[in-house]
């Protein structure tokens, strides 16, 4: 069994038809997705409407529940609060029924997910360092647990220590444990403006990390047509 792990879609539906594409081109058997379908950028309803069609496992994001309630984003940073006010309108009521229903913490085969941490699923924290790892492994009843959130790709591993390895290629060791940020397809925060998910390949206990090319001046222009904040269109050529 191959399984595609992706999220962190936001809206960008050129990322999201390169990602699944690649990953059945890689041969996989089935996909899991890790929320945040919508937000930022133009196609909120269109990459909705693929996930939600695909059948697959999905947790429920930040910027999902945002999208799908009716509570005040003053709070919010500007930009994305704008980003979610415009994507609001741009769902339907049954759309954003589906977005509610979601799941914060699921358990897929032999592995969790959640979009954030699995400590405080609904509070929306981000895990940027081993020291934020270390509370979620204290929740962690699986041996894999993959998240997202922070749309940067990291892998953290617990076995008499907690420690950092490279989102690369991840054989798993029985006596560890893992705690994987597949990181994003949509807005990568990494400096590689390429997409980027997992393959989780259970029969032989690997994960490897995967980054795609997608038509990121197609995205670009969409963003602004919308009348989105030009800043989201300038920060995907930077991988920021």
């Amino acid at each position: 069994m191959r399984i595609a792990i992706f999220g962190d879609i936001h809206a960008n539906l050129e990322a999201l038809e390169a990602v699944l594409e690649d990953a059945r081109a890689q041969g996989t058997t089935d996909y899991v997705c890790m929320g945040d379908i919508v937000g930022y950028n133009a196609d909120p309803a269109a990459c909705l409407e693929i996930v939600k069609e695909m059948n697959c496992p999905v947790i429920k994001g930040n910027h999902d529940e945002d999208a799908s309630g009716e509570h005040s984003l003053e709070s919010m940073n500007p930009v994305a609060a704008a980003a979610l006010e415009w994507t609001r309108a741009q769902l339907s009521e049954e759309q954003r029924q589906w977005l509610r229903r979601l799941r914060m913490v699921r358990q897929v085969a032999d592995f969790t997910i959640v979009h954030a941490t699995l400590d405080q699923p609904a509070n929306w924290n981000y895990v940027t360092n081993r020291f934020d790892a270390m509370s979620n492994f204290s929740y962690q009843f699986t041996q894999l647990c993959f998240h997202g959130h922070t749309h940067v790709p990291r892998v953290y591993v617990k076995s008499d220590k907690v420690h950092e390895v490279p989102a690369e290629s991840i054989a798993i060791e029985p006596n560890s444990k893992y705690f994987i940020n597949v990181g994003s397809v949509g807005q990568p925060r990494d400096g590689d403006w390429r997409a980027c998910y997992a393959i989780y390949d259970i029969d032989h206990n690997l994960v490897v990390f995967r980054r795609v090319e997608y038509d990121i001046k197609k995205t670009q222009e969409k963003i602004l047509a919308a009348g989105l904040p030009e800043m989201l269109a300038e920060r995907l050529a930077d991988g920021r």
